[in-house]
């Protein structure tokens, strides 16, 4: 029974790592590229890091901490790291497409 929740949970982190790395590479201007590296590839890192943690605790006796802390340090990370760039191209004043709304697209409206 683990070996298929290990399979199930490497399939769904894999396809989420997968369309965060084409999100990445498809999306037209920087704000909304940011989407996927810091949604969809975390959320599939965090589900390849409870597969291994699955697998390592019914292959040893212990519970394996050495993920866990991983997952801690990938889901506080992520967000902040993307929040900053986030800000950095609002300083720089960095062009966007006009769907994408942002404050400065939101203040030429008022």
């Amino acid at each position: 029974m683990s070996e298929w929740i290990i399979s199930i949970l490497l399939l769904i982190g894999g396809a989420f790592v997968l369309i965060g790395s084409i999100g990445l590479v498809k999306m037209p201007d920087f704000f909304m590229r940011l989407h996927g590296p810091t949604k969809a590839t975390t959320l599939g890192m965090a589900s390849l890091l409870i597969a291994a943690m699955v697998f390592f605790s019914t292959t040893q006796d212990s519970l394996s901490v050495k993920e866990i802390l991983i997952s801690i340090f990938l889901l506080l990370t992520a967000p902040i790291s993307g929040y900053i760039m986030i800000k950095s191209a609002i300083h720089h004043k960095l062009e966007s497409i006009e769907r994408t709304k942002g404050k400065q697209n939101i203040e030429d409206d008022i």
